[in-house]
């Protein structure tokens, strides 16, 4: 029976993937040279195909999750409308996956940090300490890094302990001598339920989680990159404890847990009737080692985002930013000018268009949030074996990176229609209509074919070196007109602003 739930799906996974990008090697100059090819180097391709073969056996056997939320298409689907509701339910035509366990594992390889969200027993904590038993720790080595939030919580339980013989013999606080909590040094580490942590101790999890090194008594230690794990049995911020906003600012992917599929009830049944759970089966074959984590990180920073599809995703960030009515210069008609200034959001009574995306949020996304879908989108797109981001690896991604990055404004007119309603509590749904509304309206200006700031952009980055006055004033001139065709509109939006 363990050896049935130990099984490993059969490679390639993934039939006809793309070849993913590999470093340079001397031997490609002398490629064809003698009419011989050049050695190829498919090592990044092995760990994401490994990556996978580990997805499929957590969905199969360990969390047992048969559900496809994150949904790619390569030919037209079948498409079910069910219930009072009209709930869409399409049968995806290509590889696809659930979100619950492919996001932990991409955080896994880009070394994130992942918030785990779900009631007691949906086995949050168990997805995190499967992907630890996956980056090579021990059961054991697991269950003590595992650090569990509860309302006592001191810094020194969190980081470490002054040795008192240091403590009688030091002169300087540098002379004192700190037993650091071992959990510190893993590359996996797991915050169970931190929102019940207290706020002075959470000061202390954000400096370890932003700027990986942990401090006592003016003693320093320096953490390894790590793949983060935080549980939480709600999403909005609640708990023992507030959570602090700049903690959760860190986070970067949030996932929601799944519910239990009854009809897998029998895979239970085994459990208890061989005496096993999925940490005791988990396959050696699908173990990384430090090294492989290092190179699977890597490969995924060298994953390229297209120039059209980085146009693209300017355009939907730049819907969220602009507040016309929060003052009268422009530079600071922003929602942040609101918020650093604690007037109510309800003094204001323009902004409130339908037609405008920008008015469903209270904020817009800040650079370590648009770094982070970059990160996500890439490691997406390295997953599936490509070695370019696509537009979908986008349109799937973005929900679950900007989950807690973007505020909804739960009181804009858009959500008091009838249809849209779900929306303020289906978040995932919510983020990609607001992408997939965007990218229409990029269509409809026709931006891939015309686009005179991108014009303007590229004078500018060729720089002013031997270019005379006249050339200056000709540039000056068309920044003008571009203006110029923007004060016609009569209205701004976000991405004119």
């Amino acid at each position: 029976m363990k050896e049935r739930h130990s099984q490993v799906s059969e490679a390639p996974t993934l039939p006809h993937r793309a070849e993913g990008p590999r470093p340079f090697d001397v031997a490609d100059l002398y490629a064809g040279a003698f009419g011989e090819a050049a050695p190829r180097d498919t090592s990044t391709q092995d760990l994401s195909e490994k990556l996978r073969q580990a997805y499929f056996w957590i969905v199969n056997h360990a969390i047992i999750s048969p559900f496809y939320d994150i949904e790619y298409l390569d030919t037209p689907p079948p498409v079910f409308v069910l219930g009072e509701h009209k709930a869409r339910v399409t049968l995806p035509t290509a590889q696809s996956y659930s979100s619950y366990v492919l996001l932990p594992l991409l955080n896994l390889a880009a070394r994130r940090r992942c918030l785990l969200v779900g009631g007691p027993g949906r086995g949050k904590t168990a997805i995190a300490t499967l992907l630890g038993l996956l980056a090579g720790y021990t059961q054991r080595e697991m269950k003590q890094g595992i650090q569990h939030g509860q309302p006592q919580m001191t810094i020194a339980d969190l980081l470490g302990n002054p040795l008192p013989s240091s403590m009688v013999s030091a002169k300087t606080m540098d002379e004192i001598q700190i037993a650091w909590r071992r959990w510190l040094g893993m590359r996996v580490k797991i915050i169970d339920e931190y929102n019940r942590i207290p706020t002075r101790t959470q000061s202390a999890l954000l400096t370890v989680m932003a700027d990986d090194y942990a401090e006592i008594y003016d003693q320093v230690y320096e953490c390894p990159p790590a793949a983060w794990y935080l549980t939480a049995n709600d999403d909005a911020g609640g708990g023992t404890y507030q959570v602090i906003e700049a903690l959760r600012d860190r986070i970067d992917v949030v996932v929601k847990a799944l519910h239990f599929n009854t009809r897998f009830l029998p895979e239970l049944l085994d459990r208890i009737e061989g005496g096993f759970r999925p940490e005791d089966v988990v396959p050696p074959e699908l173990v990384f080692t430090p090294g492989e984590l290092d190179r699977m990180d890597k490969a995924i920073r060298a994953v390229r985002v297209p120039e059209p599809l980085l146009a693209r995703i300017e355009f939907f960030a730049a819907e969220f930013e602009f507040f016309e009515p929060a003052a009268r210069q422009i530079e600071y008609m922003t929602k942040d000018t609101v918020k650093v200034t604690a007037v109510p959001w309800e003094t204001f009574t323009e902004g409130r268009d339908v037609a405008i995306t920008g008015a469903q949020t209270r904020n817009g996304l800040s650079v370590r949030a648009l770094m982070t879908c970059l990160t996500f989108a890439k490691a997406m797109a390295w997953f599936r074996g490509h070695a370019e981001v696509a537009f979908e690896d986008v349109r799937q991604i973005l929900p679950f990176v900007l989950h807690d990055k973007l505020v909804q404004h739960k009181d804009a007119p858009f959500f008091d229609a009838a249809e849209n309603a779900a929306y303020r509590s289906d978040l995932v749904s919510w983020i990609r209509a607001l992408f997939d509304r965007t990218s229409a309206e990029y269509d409809r200006l026709g931006r891939d074919q015309r686009d005179p700031i991108r014009d303007l952009l590229a004078d500018l980055d060729r720089g002013l070196d031997q270019v005379d006055e006249r050339t200056v004033d000709t540039r000056l001139a068309a920044i003008e007109r571009a203006l110029r065709e923007i004060e016609k509109g009569g209205k701004l939006y976000g991405h004119l602003f």
